[in-house]
């Protein structure tokens, strides 16, 4: 079956580059957004992150470089690319004396959409926030984190192609930032939209991101898909538990670089994560005729990324969840895991 063709890009930029009072905030940026998809610029404060989504979404001119969105050019087509983009940035943009609901209404005119499509899509955005019960408050006397989410919502009354997500979940309660991690997913697979995302969390970045790039110092230092990202940090590795420890030591001379804890009877193999290297310690037990009670596939976390790039550790939203999963395969699972 042929692959896929490669998806359009939504957004794409080369070599942007951006100075204030001599002092380089972005530093030769290249990206590329295919449609449909969720784009995690992902990097400390003071990074450079805020720069290119006010680059991209025309609210600053770059000093050099040039970048396209939804097709039209950012320097030549500004007002085009306007029409196609949505932003939220990282302070609420709400009006406090308007409910939610008129709020909603207030964009829906500046839009100019039918009153009858207005009231639409404003119902539908407050069901997809959680803000129905506050339709009719007035939004002054919301919590920082339903303000919030209101403001995200008010993005999306002109249904935008392209959505500039500019550290949306910074100070939210979890359940605000679960509401926003949901509407995100639901934007990119029943509306088709475009998000590009800048967070310096790399658990939201794992969350919601198809692609990310690490941005340190003005700089992208790395990008990929998460699993990608993990792989380029070491100290994964696979942890084999033995019955007993002549079984263990069978089996710790079998490979060379391994960690052995004779107390609990584990041992460990370096591994990349990938399912190469799984098959092949497999294939090692089986051709010596040991077999493992259990196993587990462990990987580095994104913010271990973060601290490798970056050289700094990783900030801890306010609301961590729960780490990542890792992979555990049962003693006889070694035709489960071919």
């Amino acid at each position: 079956m042929a692959p896929a063709p490669p998806r359009a890009a939504a957004i794409s930029a080369l070599g942007l580059r951006k100075s204030y009072g001599g002092r380089t905030v972005l530093d030769g940026v290249d990206l590329r957004v295919p449609e449909g998809t969720v784009f995690a610029l992902l990097g400390p404060d003071g990074a450079g992150k805020t720069t290119t989504v006010r680059i991209l979404s025309t609210l600053t001119a770059a000093d050099e470089g040039e970048a396209q969105i939804a097709g039209h050019d950012l320097a030549r087509e500004p007002a085009d690319v306007r029409e196609a983009i949505g932003v939220t940035g990282q302070l609420p943009a709400v009006d406090r004396l308007l409910t939610a609901e008129e709020n909603l209404l207030f964009m829906a005119d500046l839009h100019h959409l039918p009153r009858a499509e207005g009231r639409r899509r404003a119902a539908d955005l407050l069901r997809r926030f959680a803000l129905g019960s506050a339709a009719s408050s007035p939004a002054g006397t919301f919590p920082d984190g339903m303000r919030r989410r209101l403001d995200f919502a008010m993005t999306l009354v002109g249904a935008p192609r392209v959505l500039f997500l500019d550290e949306p979940t910074t100070g939210l309660d979890p359940l605000s930032r679960r509401t926003v991690w949901e509407a995100v997913r639901g934007l990119v697979a029943e509306d088709g939209v475009t998000v590009f995302l800048t967070t310096q969390y790399p658990e939201e970045a794992d969350q919601l991101a198809d692609h990310i790039a690490v941005l340190d110092r003005g700089r992208v230092v790395a990008e990929g898909g998460p699993e990608e990202l993990r792989r380029r940090v070491p100290g994964g590795h696979i942890r084999l538990q033995f019955a007993d420890t002549e079984a263990l030591d069978s089996a710790a001379a079998l490979f060379g670089a391994v960690v052995s804890d004779p107390e609990q009877l584990t041992l460990q193999v370096p591994s990349d994560g990938g399912f190469q290297i799984l098959r092949a310690v497999l294939d090692v037990l089986d051709d010596a005729g040991l077999r493992a009670e259990a196993l587990t596939v462990y990987t580095p976390g994104l913010d271990d990324v973060f601290a490798a790039l970056t050289g700094q550790p990783a900030p801890r939203s306010s609301s961590q969840p729960s780490p990542r999963p890792v992979a555990r395969q049962p003693a006889d699972s070694r035709q489960e895991s071919a």
